[in-house]
């Protein structure tokens, strides 16, 4: 997915260049904001591993199954333990697991290995995340990785001036829904002088950078195709900003399919989301269908298609021919779930 989201922001993107950053340990694989993975340079990792601390430990103990199978383990000395073990050498969680379990034989041996991933700064070991390649999910300590620790400063103000400088103008809210973090309201007020305030059309405060652009609202917005579980589609509490009516990512109208970011995502028409599309292969043939949510007109159907057939130069170059579909009839959100394939995990979301 990372590539795709890459390749339909920056001109020229190749795939050969995130693989190479992977490789050489300038770019990691992690669990951060919404403790959910991220793919982000080593020195972001650094910097926001400590911020959202708070976000993974409350995911462990509310926000999985996980954290409430820990009573009567002495967390500290598990994170010791593992972490001697992930200094050791590269180990999946089914690893972890077994080797936890030898000295909390009477606990729930996933729970321990999933305490270990939530509550020590790890990262995963390529070939995951490499284009075209494939493996079992390896982690070991970003000291391991990278020769260093993360750093120690839990304070969440550059983050937030990172996040409105990305998604701007937004609310207290929105910063709040895409990283994970609560009260931020006393940071935004330490902020303020460093930022231009606006209202939105209900009268709600949104932030922004004093030099941000603001286009005029008139400005067209180009078709875009983005990968599953992109961020400009998580990263505001008023989903309406980009998300049209009631339709909720994830749910079992619109599944989203974990880990398959190359073959499926979602599109924007005039900036919004307003559909789907998928890849498949016959033969030596890649075809993209393009699931629309709405009755599309002339232009933006073709404005699909011509970006259309620059992505599937790009995901599926190695194909022998491409072939862009662009289906004529709007189809609802529950038809996306009936054509959606079998065993994806339908509604889930991707576990750190």
């Amino acid at each position: 997915a990372p590539y795709v989201g890459l390749w339909t922001r920056l001109d020229g993107f190749r795939a050969a260049e995130l693989a190479q950053l992977i490789t050489a340990r300038a770019v990691v694989r992690a669990s951060l904001m919404r403790a959910t993975i991220h793919l982000v340079t080593a020195a972001d990792f650094a910097a926001l591993r400590p911020v959202v601390e708070p976000v993974l430990e409350r995911g462990l103990y509310t926000g999985s199954p996980f954290g409430r199978h820990l009573a009567g383990v002495d967390v500290a000395e598990l994170i010791d333990m593992a972490r001697a073990l992930l200094d050791e050498k590269p180990r999946s969680r089914a690893d972890l697991r077994m080797l936890l379990a030898k000295r909390w034989p009477e606990h729930d041996p996933m729970s321990l290995a999933y305490a270990a991933t939530y509550l020590i700064p790890l990262v995963q070991l390529p070939p995951r995340g490499i284009w075209g390649r494939s493996g079992p999910i390896a982690w070991t300590t970003s000291k391991s990785w990278l020769g260093r620790d993360v750093g120690s400063d839990p304070a969440p103000d550059a983050m937030v001036l990172r996040y409105l400088a990305a998604f701007g103008p937004a609310a207290v809210m929105d910063v709040q829904a895409w990283s994970g973090l609560t009260r931020l309201r006393e940071v935004i007020d330490r902020l303020r002088t460093q930022l231009r305030i606006f209202q939105d059309e209900a009268g709600r405060e949104l932030l922004d950078l004093p030099d941000a652009p603001r286009p005029d609202p008139d400005t067209p917005a180009p078709a875009r195709f983005l990968p599953e579980y992109d961020n400009l589609l998580f990263s505001h509490a008023d989903r309406a900003r980009v998300i049209v009516g009631d339709r909720r990512l994830g749910s079992s109208k619109v599944p989203l399919f974990p880990g398959n970011g190359g073959n499926f995502g979602t599109l924007l028409v005039d900036g919004f989301w307003q559909g789907m599309w998928k890849i498949t292969r016959h033969q030596r043939r890649a075809t993209l269908v393009i699931e629309p949510f709405i009755r599309l007109s002339k232009n933006d159907a073709a404005a699909l298609a011509d970006e259309g057939a620059r992505l599937l130069a790009f995901a599926a170059a190695d194909a022998g021919g491409h072939d862009v579909r662009v289906e004529s009839t709007a189809v609802s959100d529950s038809r996306w779930a009936q054509i959606a394939p079998p065993g994806r995990g339908r509604g889930r979301s991707p576990a750190p």
